[in-house]
């Protein structure tokens, strides 16, 4: 089941384990619990601190339990952990094992002391990339906190479990058998979810800082690079971030990142944001800015977060990027989640041998046609234009798929449904303004992108997209406040170009930080 290389890698990982672990097995006569059986068998080969059970009583076949011999296992994997999930598999054997996890200790003090009893599930792909996060910090919990148990689930392996539940979206986490969310989490806000007394805990800790020379909004390319060049002028420096890496956790793969031929989102968002720390950088990490004050008679601009705390800063570079736009049709918002989606690479698996539409026919959408077409049974991409937009060669590629049907100049006006999933769409035929339905289980949407601008209405200028109008040097209508990347009316949206510009309201906001103590 492991391969040489892979098997050397997990040898060395397992010699941190401290205490014996189990594997205990809850099995079938299928091919996958033959399967997983021979991955356990390979693991507990290399180390003599790891054996492997057969008579688990799961209802969920096949899967196993990671515990410690004499304990109740508090963590389980319905389904074969590879893929993106293999890294959860090893961080739970290691965990489990009692090498320690490398998570602050006031988070770890935190979760043992959550009060009631949690039990998770999680269905996941093995393709996603946003759900290793989650399991990982759901393992994590259930490490740490006796009265919390969690179960990953390989919604492919389970099909008539996620049919029935109508789950068409991944990562979906149930908690004591109720849906608790869906998307990617972080361990922080996880915690804060179940635990209301750690975000007012976590708010007071925020408000407490000392003012910064210079707050970055935003964690993003645009926000990291802004980060490192103001840290390295030697003045203090903070990032404030809902989720560090934003929209690049959302991209997979990335080929035109210049000097790096190929990589994903993840692995550039992780570098991103162990580059920023390697500087002296507050990075305040799960926060929402909801208010932007200019600066009173103290020199502070105030930026105010959902959680009621304020951070004060002499100099603000907003860097809040962008998100996926919406059709706005009747039923996209009501079946979200249940058909429609946005992410191809995390939910396409969850259409296996189905028939779905991809609208849009930017670089986004062609991609994401190409990838769907290899899972799913057919593919529609509907695009508002005559003509696609995606670069040439994907359309090249596009068009050679025998899965897939291009449908140009037409306007999507509503998803339709049974009430609990999608079963369709209408479009006009702009070409003939004929109204034509589409039979189909799900609807991706790859229409572009709105800025995160909505909470700085009013306090700056703003052009009639929304995008924060600036200047050259990266300056806003307010004096102090910078902005950088897709958030900005910058005419290119790429992550090369955010880390340009991320730089240049960098420097921008120093230059003005060194004019305003001269005056």
């Amino acid at each position: 089941m492991l391969d040489a290389a892979i098997a050397t890698q997990l040898r060395a990982y397992l010699e941190m384990i401290r205490q014996p672990i189990e594997l205990v097995a809850s099995l079938d006569q299928s091919d996958q619990a033959r399967e997983l059986l021979a991955l356990l068998n390979d693991i507990a080969a290399l180390s003599d601190k790891v054996r492997v059970r057969e008579d688990g009583d799961a209802q969920r076949r096949p899967s196993f339990a990671v515990g410690r011999p004499g304990e109740a296992a508090r963590i389980s994997f319905a389904g074969i952990p590879m893929g993106h999930e293999f890294t959860s598999l090893v961080l739970a054997l290691l965990q489990v094992g009692g090498h320690p996890p490398k998570v602050d200790a006031a988070v770890i003090e935190g979760i043992s002391a959550i009060p009631g009893e949690f039990h998770f599930e999680t269905f996941i792909s093995l393709s996603c990339h946003n759900c290793p996060e989650v399991v990982q910090a759901l393992n994590l919990m259930s490490v740490v906190n006796p009265r919390i148990t969690h179960q990953m689930i390989d919604g492919a392996l389970f099909q008539q479990e996620i049919e029935a539940r109508q789950i068409m979206g991944v990562p979906t986490v149930y908690l004591n058998g109720h849906h608790f969310g869906q998307g990617r989490m972080l361990l922080e806000e996880i915690v804060a979810r179940i635990d209301s007394a750690a975000a007012q805990r976590e708010a007071e800790k925020v408000s407490a800082r000392a003012p910064f020379d210079v707050l970055v909004v935003g964690g993003g390319p645009a926000g990291a690079a802004a980060a490192i060049y103001a840290a390295r002028k030697g003045i203090r420096t903070g990032v404030l971030s809902e989720r560090f890496g934003g929209q690049v956790l959302d991209t997979l793969a990335i080929e035109n990142f210049i000097s790096v031929k190929a990589t994903d989102g993840p692995k550039l968002a992780a570098g991103l944001e162990e580059h920023v720390r390697e500087y002296d950088v507050d990075i305040i990490d799960l926060q929402r800015a909801e208010a932007l004050r200019p600066a009173g008679q103290d020199g502070h601009i105030e930026v105010r977060l959902a959680s009621g705390a304020a951070l004060r800063s002499k100099a603000v570079i907003i860097a809040t990027g962008a998100r996926w736009r919406e059709m706005n049709v009747p039923g996209e918002r009501e079946y979200r989640g249940h058909g429609v989606a946005y992410c191809p690479h995390c939910d396409g698996p969850l259409f296996k041998g189905k028939r779905v539409a991809v609208i849009g026919g930017g670089n986004s959408g062609v991609e994401a046609a190409i990838d769907l077409a290899g899972v799913v049974g057919h593919v529609t991409l509907l695009e508002f234009e005559a003509t696609l937009r995606a670069d040439a060669v994907l359309q090249k590629k596009l068009f050679s798929l025998p899965n897939v049907t291009v449908i140009t100049q037409a306007l999507t006006t509503e998803v339709t449904g049974d009430g609990k999933k999608v079963s369709g769409l209408v479009y006009t035929d702009r070409a003939s303004d004929s109204v034509r339905m589409l039979e189909l289980e799900g609807v991706f949407v790859q229409i572009g992108l709105l800025p995160n601008s909505d909470w700085l209405k009013g306090t700056l200028a703003l052009s009639a997209r929304g995008e924060i109008e600036i200047d050259s040097r990266g300056q806003t209508s307010l004096s102090g406040v910078f902005a950088a990347g897709d958030v900005t009316t910058v005419p290119y949206k790429q992550i090369v170009i955010a880390m340009g510009a991320g730089a240049t309201a960098a420097l921008g906001a120093f230059d003005h930080l060194i004019r305003a103590s001269a005056s």
